[in-house]
């Protein structure tokens, strides 16, 4: 199912929030979803050259407040502020209630899924090589710090004739883990042999719920290794070190033969008495004691 399924809204709630910020009755909610997608399209269109990764709207009480995330905050904002103004007021006449405009920017935009698409886009219009492209984009997210990535393009890449779809995965990611943080994104490069769409899956790692703590890792001691029981032939369960593979072998000299005649070895047992070597005394002749 996570392949399949949208990776935002299969996340909404529980890792992701939505871009729309705002609550209206049945009779209502139609008409402000569609100015929701009027404004989008609209600051789009006119934002094209400001790398604007998304845009959240929020409704107060007969008000409106619109955040723009770009990675170039300057163009949108303009020389001493003129730009900002002049789109508070389009937007305000688009939606009929007084506009706050906020400007965010995107500290890291080689991270983000939708300005990677759409950087992705405007080289594919620049007749750029489409793998090119997109392993340049891949290395970047990578080396700035995310956990894996995959780009999808499906067209008539390189101006073929019969169009094809081809994706490059770097690293992991997990679409089917709701707690990890997939950013998703589509864009469109139109050229002049047809449209070539991109996908983008950019995993920046797994996502604390409101009620999740940050598991500590306790210091497990070590367990202690139980003693084997008697076996069924009531023999001992645990061998002697001595005969264990790697161990420390035994003295030399612990499995003689029993000098006493016993079962046991001669170096068995704290009570064993060392053997003691008998010397047979010879008497000398007597002649030899009388110097004869």
């Amino acid at each position: 199912m996570g392949q399949k399924i949208h990776p935002t809204g299969f996340r909404l709630a529980v890792s992701r929030n939505w871009a729309s910020r705002w609550y209206a009755s049945n009779k209502d909610f139609a008409g402000m979803l569609a100015e929701d997608i009027k404004v989008r399209e609209y600051l789009k269109a006119k934002l094209k050259n400001a790398a604007v990764s998304r845009v959240l709207i929020e409704r107060p009480a007969k008000s409106a407040r619109i955040t723009i995330f770009s990675a170039r905050p300057g163009v949108v904002i303009g020389k001493k502020g003129e730009d900002i103004e002049l789109l508070k007021k389009e937007l305000a006449a688009r939606l009929g209630v007084p506009v706050a405009v906020n400007i965010e920017e995107v500290r890291k935009p080689e991270i983000d899924a939708q300005l990677i698409a759409d950087s992705i886009t405007q080289q594919l219009e620049k007749r750029i090589m489409f793998r090119r492209a997109m392993k340049r984009a891949m290395q970047n997210a990578m080396r700035l710090g995310a956990q894996g990535i995959k780009i999808m393009s499906a067209g008539r890449l390189n101006g073929i004739e019969i169009a094809r779809t081809e994706w490059y995965r770097e690293g992991r990611v997990p679409l089917h883990t709701l707690r990890a943080d997939i950013d998703y994104a589509t864009s469109e490069a139109k050229t002049t042999y047809g449209i070539i769409g991109v996908k983008v899956w950019v995993y920046k790692g797994d996502t604390l719920g409101r009620n999740d703590a940050p598991a500590l890792a306790e210091p497990r001691a070590e367990e202690e290794r139980r003693p084997r029981g008697p076996r069924r032939d009531a023999r001992p369960g645990d061998r002697p070190t001595g005969d264990r593979r790697g161990g420390p072998r035994r003295p030399a000299g612990t499995n003689t033969a029993p000098t006493d005649g016993s079962d046991k070895p001669a170096g068995a047992g704290g009570d064993a008495k060392p053997a003691v070597k008998r010397v047979r005394t010879v008497a000398a002749p007597a002649a030899a004691a009388d110097g004869q």
